[in-house]
C-alpha cells in the first residue's frame, strides 16, 4: 500500500522501487489487490443501496442490500480476474525480451497499473452514469501513463520499443476493461431486474 501515492505522486522513482522489491505475488495480492480492488466494489455497494444509479432520466434506481451484497462479490472475483488476465497478457506479450519477467512478477506489474482504476471506484460513491464514464477514462489514461513509464525499467527496454509494447498492452487492458464494465453493468442491471 505504501507505493499507491507514489505511483500518483512520482511514477518513474516508484517503478524503480517497485521492481528492486522483487515481492511475491501472495504478498502483494494480501497487502495491496484484495485492498485495492474492493474499493470499486464497496464504494458501489454503498452507492446503490444508499443513493441509486443515476442513468440521466431523473429517476434513481436503488438495489437491495441483499442484491447489491451478491453483486459485489461477482464484482469483486471480477476485478481480481481482470488482474491476474493482464498478468499473463503482459508475460505473454514479453515472451521475444531476452529480460521475460515471470508470470508472477507481471502480474505484480499489472496489478501496480491498475492502482488508479482501483481508485476510481471511489466515485462509485454517487453513482452518476456520466461521472463513473469521466473519471473511469481519466483514470484509464493515467494508467497508460504507468504503463508507458513502467514498461522501460521493467523488460529493461529503451522508450520507443516501450511505446510500442505499452501502446500494445493497453489496447488489450482496454479490452478487457470494456469487457468487464459491460458484465458488471449487466450483472448490476439483472440484479435490479431480479429484485
Amino acid at each position: 500500500m505504501q507505493h499507491v501515492w507514489g505511483l500518483l505522486a512520482h511514477p518513474g522513482r516508484e517503478m524503480r522501487d517497485i521492481k528492486q522489491e522483487n515481492e511475491t505475488l501472495s504478498h502483494h495480492y494480501l497487502h495491496h489487490v484484495l485492498l485495492m480492488a474492493a474499493i470499486p466494489v464497496l464504494c458501489a455497494y454503498i452507492g446503490t443501496t444508499q443513493l441509486g444509479w443515476d442513468l440521466g432520466s431523473g429517476r434513481m434506481i436503488r438495489l437491495s442490500p441483499l442484491t447489491s451484497g451478491g453483486l459485489a462479490v461477482v464484482f469483486y472475483l471480477v476485478i481480481l480476474g481482470g488482474v491476474a488476465v493482464m498478468g499473463r497478457v503482459i508475460h505473454w506479450m514479453a515472451r521475444d525480451y531476452p529480460q521475460r519477467p515471470s508470470v508472477q512478477h507481471c502480474s505484480v506489474f499489472a496489478s501496480y497499473v491498475a492502482t488508479p482504476l482501483f481508485i476510481s471506484g471511489l466515485v462509485a460513491l454517487y453513482p452518476l452514469a456520466w461521472l463513473c464514464a469521466l473519471v473511469g477514462a481519466l483514470a484509464l489514461v493515467y494508467t497508460g501513463y504507468l504503463l508507458y513509464v513502467g514498461i522501460p525499467l521493467f523488460l529493461n527496454i529503451d522508450r520507443d520499443e516501450s511505446l510500442r509494447f505499452s501502446g500494445s498492452t493497453l489496447a488489450i487492458g482496454l479490452l478487457v476493461f470494456e469487457v468487464l464494465l459491460a458484465l458488471t453493468v449487466v450483472l448490476w442491471g439483472y440484479g435490479y431486474q431480479l429484485f
